[in-house]
């Protein structure tokens, strides 16, 4: 008899490494157990879902908050730490697999940190150690912007950004102190050249909390087949990003058709906040790209599907997970809407001939053995202290 994927999906640990719900927390005021409203992602969502753990990642837009990277970073964690405080019945604050488990054990959803772009330590290894202390548990080594240290894939075409050829010197003290603290470097956005020095340096598995295949969308987010058998070759996993511009070529393009369109309506809500005397917001940014993307015929659910295959079929079943960056895109593919709809995921995975057993190492199972790795290799090292100078 066939195996029910609601039942395997439900059965099995799900976790998803990477949403960018904590503007919501900090900016909107919005709570984690509220209605859903124009987000992805809430407490009920996850719970329909099947979702029984979340990376929340404490992103800073560096052009919306210049100058304040660290202190923004810190009120992102902290509003983090204060909805698992607000909920505390329903969701805990979650810093080892076995805190996941045990939360799961408990029928809570476990709630985890991780801080996107470098930039956010502001070139200090003592604001990294203060942001894991609080429990952040990866950091993406860049976001679309280049920092003082590492490359990253998203200007590498702008003349006016000071590149470094991947990594400085201080850059792999980062990556070296990240070991010792038993954070999971995390190498979604960076330029090519600068995971090809990350992988020189760790002595843990990597991660890339939410990338694709660029051998099937020609994005320089997404990774290449090559990149995809370093991180197997290096015992870490690729998170799927379920973001509609980086799984269909057809997507992408109908997107680049609208990029004056979209350009003239962000410096109009630029205007229009300097005249109110307010601070633009990225989600005011974000419903602007949602009302464009909207115009789109969504890509297909297959189109995810096959980045996943491909991943499967380049660096194995045990090196592939999933990172929706769910609250952080403007369109995921058509029938995905919210978190309530990861059994659709599942289903059609399941469909291509997924079995249970490689259900539950993707779901989740391959990022909690990288995630204990880490740890286990930070336990063994002791307690010396890497120094570095940005």
């Amino acid at each position: 008899m066939p195996l029910d994927p609601i039942e395997v999906h439900h059965a099995s640990l799900v976790i998803d490494t990477h949403a960018d719900t904590p503007q919501r927390f900090l900016d909107e005021g919005w709570s984690f157990g509220d209605a859903l409203g124009s987000g992805m992602l809430s407490l009920d969502t996850a719970k329909a879902g099947g979702l029984d753990a979340e990376f929340f990642a404490c992103w800073v837009e560096p052009r919306l908050h210049a100058g304040e990277y660290a202190s923004r970073t810190f009120a992102l964690i902290d509003a983090v730490r204060e909805q698992a405080h607000i909920h505390r019945e329903r969701m805990r604050l979650c810093r080892t697999p076995k805190e996941i488990l045990t939360a799961r054990a408990e029928g809570k959803f476990a709630a985890l940190i991780g801080i996107e772009g470098g930039h956010s330590i502001e070139n200090s290894l003592e604001n990294l150690r203060a942001f894991h202390k609080l429990g952040a548990r990866y950091m993406t080594l860049t976001w679309s912007n280049t920092n003082e240290w590492a490359d990253s894939s998203g200007d590498l075409d702008d003349p006016t950004v000071q590149h470094h050829n991947g990594l400085t010197k201080f850059g792999r003290d980062v990556v070296r102190e990240m070991n010792r603290l038993g954070m999971m470097v995390d190498v979604s956005h960076v330029s090519d050249k600068t995971f090809a020095d990350v992988l020189e340096v760790t002595s843990a598995p990597i991660i890339a909390s939410h990338s694709s295949a660029r051998a099937l969308t020609d994005a320089a987010r997404n990774l290449t087949d090559d990149m995809l058998r370093a991180v197997a070759a290096n015992n870490g996993v690729v998170m799927v990003n379920f973001y509609s511009g980086f799984l269909s070529e057809a997507w992408r393009a109908a997107r680049y058709t609208q990029e004056a369109e979209r350009k003239a309506a962000y410096a109009a809500l630029h205007e229009r906040c300097r005249v109110e005397g307010r601070r633009v917001l990225f989600q005011d940014e974000l419903a602007i790209d949602k009302h464009f993307a909207a115009l789109i015929p969504p890509a297909p659910l297959s189109a995810l599907i096959d980045h996943f295959d491909h991943i499967v079929k380049v660096a194995g079943i045990d090196h592939v997970g999933i990172g929706t960056d769910f609250d952080g895109i403007s369109a995921m593919p058509e029938g995905l809407h919210s978190a309530a709809d990861l059994p659709k995921v599942t289903a059609a995975l399941m469909a291509r001939g997924y079995t249970a057993s490689d259900l539950e190492k993707l779901l989740g199972g391959n990022l909690m053995r990288v995630f204990g790795a880490v740890g286990a290799l930070n336990a063994s090292r002791g307690a010396h202290v890497v120094r570095g100078e940005g």
